[in-house]
């Protein structure tokens, strides 16, 4: 009985250690980096020049709560959603 159970644990332990590898060179920067995106979607504001999923490079004119009213470089005013914000321009 006792060589059954040390076998078992033997045979979990590459399981766990790839479940482990997985999870901090995969998961965890992937979490990390969904939240930065998420906080810098928060903080945008009027008048910030961003660069959409799309590649279109436009400033912000007004900030609703789900929306961004967006204008292109010929003054052609859209509605984006913030999720497709893709980067903010310095």
């Amino acid at each position: 009985m006792q060589g059954q159970s040390a076998d078992l644990i033997s045979s979990l332990l590459p399981l766990v250690a790839l479940f482990a590898i997985f999870y901090f060179l995969i998961i965890r920067p992937q979490q990390k980096q969904a939240k930065a995106h998420k906080a810098m979607i928060a903080e945008l504001k009027k008048g910030d020049k961003i660069v959409t999923n799309g590649g279109l490079m436009v400033e912000i004119i007004k900030v609703e709560e789900t929306f961004l009213i967006v204008k292109n470089h010929d003054n052609t005013e859209m509605k984006l959603m913030k999720e497709f914000v893709a980067k903010l321009l310095d």
